[in-house]
Parts: structure tokens; C-alpha cells; sequence
């Protein structure tokens, strides 16, 4: 591949024909609109750089300086319209999010700062159209730090139950209790000192908050922004590499605008979330398109039609002075046309989820006082699901004749003696978390005809259907109970909300199947009087 018209000055020894004939853009004469400053930024006043930062600042000053400028900003002025088409566009585009609402109109900076947290951990992993709700709900119920630092693990437990990564929750409420009781009610100030004073609050989430809360001009780096700068500097390197993740930080606080910082830091997240998307960009919409290396390169090949011959080796478009670029794709991985920018970022491999097997029951008392009830207990205080309830279970291999008995006794532990022979083997939930796909071996058992059990050890309890689709258990428990409900008779195998089958509903017999059944069903008359003496 020949080397693009943007590559820098002294790097223009092998020029590619793509060259000619290119219209040079003009930047250096560009004037700077002054930026209006939100409810958000606007108010703060400067904050002094710590020693952690100054530092964070040097490390991205050296690792700038090793490497090849095709990578980089090195332009003043292409930061300066980086800044400005994005944030135009920022303004013109961006979603309506309840967050965004909530912290430009709030006023105090604290209750502000809270409510940018809430958003951040909860948007984690998580897509945006999930988190509405629960975000939504959360703050209806918790709407400052000193409200949810006065809840109940169990309470944050069941407003997250379906969010997944649940430890989130947990250290969410332990950091609004450390403001609470050790930092007088108020958040640190600063991205540095948010890291290093709150429990779960790293890198990222206190840069999100210290820029859109408290105005600090400092960058962030999501998946989102991850791939826009990926592309906008055409860095085909694994992203997860120390080289080239400290090499990202450095273009995200280079390109963070000092009036606007929290803007900034969503409107590239916005961009890399709505128009650079991972499969399907939308380039033409793209507010940076024209300082996109990797468009150019795509333009270049379209526009051209450049192609190598098949075995020619192939011209790297940074031209790095010595040796191999750190920043470019391995030769492992070369350019494919079909790809276009998406060739951009370079996808990290990922170990497989480890595989794990369980056996669980759900255990009901269809008599018990009250109506039906089903055991749930609780999970360790710490590791996977930590506080959440489930059915009684236990580890088990994929197939094994000793998986019934280390059940059964499980669940005696926590019920009492209980009939062997009814314990029913239902079928089977696989669910993946991040790094485990676990495999339930889902049983069933109903105590029929027994005397109800009331009293169970700590850690147990007994519910109703309706109190454990609103408790505090996992996607995975949910799934197990659905197929539970399944095997019941009168039920929908797959959804608690399933309608009962109904004459209407159900599918038209055949012909020869009608007559069938016209013939064997017994004559039951269907006059009004007849109905009456024959239920008489």
C-alpha cells in the first residue's frame, strides 16, 4: 500500500501516487470560535495538575516521542478542528440520556458528581437501552450519596438484579459510604484523587467524572474511544498492549478541550457508540472524517483503485525511520480491501470462559400457608454473584451418578428430610458471564401432601412466584425457574408470562383427524336445558 497525501512532511520520500492531484487542505489560518460553557464545565474554575497527573502527562510526552508521526498529532491545527467539528457535531446529535439531563441541571457539584458515577459504572459492559431503566429507577430511589450510603446491601442487591456484574452495585454503595462517613458528604474534586480515594473507581470512570461533574480537563478512554482513535490515527497494534494503551491516553488528554472537557471525552464516546461503530461505521456522517487516516486509505484505494500485486510486499504508510512501526498491524495481519476501516482497531484475542457445571432445584411447597413458596438461598458475601440468592445447589461435574445424592443432601440442609424419589430432573441452563459459562443441570421437587416447612436456617427464606421475580437473583436464576415453570402443569414452557392455551389459539386439526374425533367423542347435548340438568 502506497503512502497517503496527510502523512507527515518528513516522511515523504516514498510518495504515493495517490498523491497527485489532491486537493492540500489548509488548516494553519483557521480561527477558533470561542466554546459556550455548559452547566457542567462552565462554572469550575482550573484545577492545579497533581503529581500524578504531571506524570501521567510526561509518561505520554516520552512514549509520543519514540514513535512514528504518522500515528499522532503533531498539528496543532488538526487538534483544533478535531475539537471543533466534534464537538459541532456533539451539539447538533447527541442522544437525550437521563444522565446528561440530570447533570446539566444540577447545581450542586456533588449531588452532580454522583449522579455522572451512578451512569458510568452502570454503563460498564452494559448497552445504553439497558441502563435507561435501571438508571431511571436507581435515582427515583437513591437520588444523593447520603440516601443510597443509607441502604441495604440486599436493597442495591435487587434494584441490579438483570444488569450483570453485580460487584458493581456493591462497590457503588461502598464508595458513596466512604464519602459519607470519611470525606464530610463531599466527592474528591479531582480525577487523580477520585482513583485514589474511591473503592471501584478507576482510571476511566474518575476521568468521566472529574471532566462532565467538575470541568477538569482531563481525557478518557473507552471501547468507544478506543476505536475512534484507532482509526482517526489508523493504529493497527493490539489496543490492549501497554505500548499502545499509554500511546492512547496520551492522544485522548492531547485532544480533551480545556473549556469544554466534558463534552469532549462524550462526544467522542458518542461518535465511536452512534457513526464509528464496530461493524457498520457510518463514515459519511463522521464529524473527523477529513483527519481519518484510515478513510484515506480507503479513499486512496477507491479512488485509485490501487491494488498489489499478489505476493509484492506491502509499503507501510507511516514510513517509520528504523525498523518495523509499533503502532502499525503485524505482517500476520495485513490490510484486507473488504474490510475498510473496520481493518481498525486490531482485535485483542480473548481467552475462552472457563466452563463450570452445577446441579440446582428448585424446591416448592405448593400447600404452604399463604400459597405456593420456593426455596431461595444466599450466596457468599464475596466472588461470583456475591449477596445474591439462588436455589440451593451445588458444583457438580458434566454427568456423573453422584450429582442427585450432593444435591439432595444440599438441599436437606436447609429443609429437613425430604422424599428422594421425587426429585425430578428437568433439564438443563447454560449461562455465560464474563469470564465463566456455567452449566446448571436444573431438578425439581414439590412437597406435596407434606406438613409445610416454616422455620429454615439463616441464609434461607421461602417466597412466593411474585416475590422472586422481584428478589434479588441473577438472569441465570430466572432462567432456571423458567424452566421449572415449564414442567408445572398449566404452564408455559419458556415464559412466566406465557397465556394458557385456548380453544382459539390452538392449531386447526386436520380433516381426517376431525373425523376421527367426531367419531369417538361421545354426543353431549348442547341446548341450554339439557346443559342444566346434565351439570344437575
Amino acid at each position: 500500500m502506497k503512502k497517503p497525501r496527510t502523512a507527515m512532511k518528513s516522511h515523504q520520500k516514498k510518495r504515493a501516487p495517490c498523491q497527485e492531484g489532491r486537493e492540500k487542505r489548509v488548516l494553519c489560518g483557521r480561527q477558533v470560535k470561542p466554546s459556550t460553557p455548559n452547566a457542567c464545565a462552565g462554572t469550575m474554575p482550573e484545577f492545579p495538575a497533581a503529581p500524578a497527573d504531571l506524570a501521567r502527562r510526561k509518561e505520554g510526552v516520552l512514549v509520543q516521542a519514540s514513535l512514528s508521526p504518522y500515528h499522532l498529532f503533531r498539528d496543532t491545527a488538526d487538534i483544533i478542528v478535531f475539537r471543533e467539528n466534534l464537538l459541532s457535531w456533539y451539539d447538533r446529535e447527541k442522544r437525550d440520556l437521563p444522565w446528561r439531563r440530570r447533570a446539566e441541571g444540577e447545581v450542586d457539584l456533588d449531588r452532580r458528581a454522583y449522579a455522572v458515577w451512578v451512569s458510568e459504572v452502570m454503563l460498564q459492559q452494559t448497552q445504553v437501552a439497558t441502563v435507561i431503566d435501571y438508571y431511571t429507577r436507581w435515582m427515583q430511589k437513591w437520588p444523593t450519596l447520603q440516601d443510597l450510603a443509607s441502604a441495604s446491601l440486599e436493597e442495591v442487591n435487587q434494584l441490579w438484579a438483570g444488569l450483570g456484574y453485580y460487584s458493581r452495585g456493591r462497590r457503588l454503595q461502598e464508595g458513596a459510604r466512604k464519602v459519607v462517613e470519611e470525606l464530610g458528604g463531599h466527592m474528591p474534586r479531582t480525577a487523580e484523587t477520585l482513583q485514589q480515594l474511591l473503592p471501584g473507581v478507576g482510571r476511566y470512570t474518575a476521568g468521566a467524572i472529574a471532566s462532565i461533574a467538575f470541568g477538569q480537563a482531563t481525557g478518557v478512554v473507552d471501547g468507544n474511544v478506543v476505536r475512534v482513535l484507532c482509526r482517526v490515527r489508523a493504529i493497527g497494534a493490539d489496543p490492549s498492549s501497554t505500548l499502545v494503551s499509554q500511546l492512547l491516553w496520551s492522544l485522548a488528554q492531547q485532544l480533551v478541550d480545556p473549556v469544554r472537557p466534558g463534552d469532549l471525552n462524550q462526544a467522542a464516546m458518542e461518535l465511536g457508540a452512534t457513526v464509528c461503530t464496530p461493524q457498520h461505521p457510518r463514515c459519511s456522517q463522521c464529524p473527523v472524517q477529513s483527519l481519518c487516516r484510515a478513510h484515506q486509505r480507503v479513499e486512496c484505494e477507491r479512488l485509485l483503485g490501487l491494488r498489489s500485486p499478489p505476493g509484492s510486499p506491502d509499503v507501510e504508510e507511516c514510513a517509520p525511520d528504523t525498523g518495523p512501526c509499533q503502532l502499525c498491524a503485524p505482517p500476520t495481519e495485513p490490510w484486507d480491501p473488504t474490510r475498510g476501516v473496520t481493518n481498525f482497531p486490531r482485535k485483542a484475542g480473548r481467552r475462552p470462559p472457563r466452563e463450570e457445571y452445577s446441579a440446582t432445584c428448585v424446591l416448592e411447597q405448593p400447600g404452604a400457608l399463604g400459597g405456593p413458596r420456593i426455596l431461595l438461598v444466599q450466596r457468599p458475601s464475596s466472588g461470583l454473584l456475591a449477596g445474591l440468592w439462588q436455589f440451593p445447589a451445588v458444583t457438580a461435574e458434566p454427568s456423573g451418578p453422584q450429582q442427585r445424592e450432593a444435591l439432595l443432601r444440599e438441599l436437606q440442609s436447609w429443609a429437613g428430610p425430604l422424599p428422594a424419589p421425587r426429585l425430578r430432573h428437568l433439564g438443563q441452563v447454560v449461562h455465560t458471564f464474563s469470564h465463566i459459562k456455567l452449566t446448571y443441570q436444573v431438578y425439581g421437587l414439590a412437597l406435596e401432601g407434606q406438613t409445610p416447612v416454616t422455620v429454615v436456617p439463616p441464609g434461607a427464606r421461602w417466597l412466593t412466584r411474585e416475590e422472586f421475580h422481584t428478589a434479588a437473583v441473577s438472569t441465570a436464576m430466572k432462567k432456571v425457574f423458567r424452566v421449572y415453570e415449564g414442567q408445572q402443569p398449566g404452564t408455559c414452557k419458556g415464559s412466566k408470562r406465557c397465556p394458557m392455551s385456548t380453544p382459539s389459539s390452538r392449531k386447526k386439526p386436520s380433516p381426517g383427524q376431525q373425523l376421527l374425533d367426531s367419531f369417538f367423542r361421545p354426543h353431549i347435548p348442547t341446548d341450554a336445558s339439557s346443559l342444566n340438568s346434565t351439570a344437575q
